[in-house]
């Protein structure tokens, strides 16, 4: 080794010639992994794009008459009370009177299941409140600051909607009560948000003050009424205890003489939220209503042919197939299938320029109906209890990990098929679009190697009849 350094410093005319070069090689080398991890980083992206580009744009209407739709919660845009805004009917406005302090004016973790709960609540709170919104706003119909003053500047395109209550203020408000309830974790980090959401408002050239508070109102009165439902809507028993879990496996093996079991190493002794299926639905009046018939008996013609049809995928996975498979995996750390759907209606919404009600709408009925169709799943799912192909076909490998519940029927391709309907009612022109990526939703996790292919096809028709309990009822909410 001496002896090759001499002879490299003899050559070069220079002892940290060989140094230099040495840093210089190690420096490209990690500009080169740099560059590969960047390209791999892109390509990720590409398959799952999560940023949305977005530019201010002129409603396509206004629907003064939203006001008088059908709201979720509660009976009438009217049932939140607001006090009447300023000004009064001679131009002048009430002032803070200390004998009347109180006014007006007042004197100086998540996984699917979970998350399509969060995101139900959050949605019917932010739809109910804004039809509450658009009940006083056409009712008052009090001009936005920039109108009354033309020297104030607009920061957004400006909409021909009254300001009293600000819509803007009801979604802040809503959106901090619901979510700090779901996430309590995140309680100071919403807070800054609603504040910061809350102050862009008064800075928008939209707003006044009043206009604000009263959105904050409606925002807080709903939410109190949303949160009362989810207290006994069952969910705090959906993670079930080791003896109910085993009963449910037991039940099952008594009535079809088959069990999932773990295949996870260590094994975890309950599955994934075993009574989510006794959560109270929004729309379907009982979950017996959806619960599809029994899979295939093991060993059955049908069951052998899926064995088949499984190793096949497995010996001949394409770029393709594995593309797919990654694509709509949506694991942990990810949004999960439920956000994957409002990621593609949020996208839908500025395509086709709703405002801010309608957009509520779109949400609030697509979330019922994802919450509704996983309860549906996971009815299925934990009275079947269905093993899955890694459990029943010696040496049988999957490429998208072992999930900690049963297989019968896909959770994929029921919250896929259940937004696909959803969103093909509301944009009618999407409803091809919706409906091949649903398909593929649901093939994605046979490609997987984690489902049979009959917990694919039949999950998406169980995801279609619960979708259309909730279409039922939207139809008659008068916004169509």
């Amino acid at each position: 080794m001496e002896k090759i350094k001499a002879k490299n410093h003899k050559v070069l005319g220079n002892k940290y010639v060989g140094q230099k070069i040495s840093t210089k090689l190690s420096f490209l080398i990690n500009l080169l992994l740099i560059a590969l991890f960047a390209s791999v980083l892109s390509a990720c992206m590409r398959d799952l794009p999560t940023e949305l580009e977005f530019e201010s744009y002129q409603f396509e209407s206004v629907d003064e008459n939203g006001g008088t739709w059908t709201p979720i919660l509660i009976e009438a845009g009217s049932q939140i009370q607001l006090p009447i805004p300023g000004p009064n009917p001679d131009g002048t406005y009430t002032l803070p009177n200390p004998a009347n302090p109180e006014g007006p004016p007042a004197f100086p973790f998540a996984h699917p299941p979970y998350a399509s709960r969060a995101l139900a609540y959050l949605s019917v709170a932010q739809y109910d409140g804004l039809i509450s919104a658009w009940h006083y706003k056409f009712q008052y119909n009090r001009p936005a600051a920039y109108q009354v003053d033309t020297s104030i500047p607009v920061a957004y395109v400006a909409q021909d909607i009254p300001a009293y209550p600000s819509d803007g203020a009801v979604i802040a408000s809503v959106s901090r009560r619901i979510l700090t309830a779901m996430f309590p974790l995140e309680a100071g980090y919403l807070e800054l948000k609603e504040k910061e959401h809350l102050e862009s408002l008064l800075l928008s050239g939209e707003f006044v003050q009043s206009d604000v508070l009263a959105g904050v109102k409606i925002g807080s009165d709903i939410s109190a009424i949303a949160l009362e439902r989810a207290a006994s809507d069952g969910m705090r028993n959906a993670q079930a205890p080791k003896a109910v879990a085993d009963s449910l496996a037991n039940a099952a093996f008594e009535r079809f003489g088959w069990k999932w079991i773990n295949q996870e190493s260590p094994q975890r002794p309950v599955g994934l939220t075993p009574l989510f299926g006794k959560v109270k639905m929004w729309n379907v009046p009982n979950v017996e209503a959806t619960r599809p018939g029994p899979p295939p008996a093991i060993g059955s013609p049908e069951y052998e042919e899926d064995v088949k049809l499984l190793r096949k995928y497995e010996e001949n996975r394409t770029p393709e197939m594995r593309r797919i498979a990654n694509f709509w995996q949506d694991g942990l750390s990810t949004y999960t299938p439920p956000g994957h759907w409002n990621d593609f209606a949020n996208r839908f919404i500025v395509k086709y320029r709703l405002n801010t009600l309608r957009s509520a709408r779109t949400m609030a009925y697509l979330n019922m109906a994802i919450m509704d169709s996983g309860i549906s799943c996971w009815d299925a799912k934990y009275y079947y209890y269905y093993p899955r192909p890694i459990q029943m076909i010696p040496g049988f490998e999957t490429i998208t990990g072992t999930p900690n519940f049963p297989a019968y029927t896909s959770g994929h391709s029921v919250f896929s098929a259940a937004a696909a309907e959803v969103l093909a009612y509301i944009f009618p022109s999407e409803a091809n679009q919706v409906r091949e990526w649903a398909l593929e939703a649901a093939i994605s996790r046979v490609y997987g190697g984690i489902h049979w292919s009959f917990d694919a096809t039949v999950g998406i028709e169980q995801g279609r009849n619960v979708a259309q309990y909730t279409i039922d009822k939207a139809r008659l909410d008068g916004a169509d």
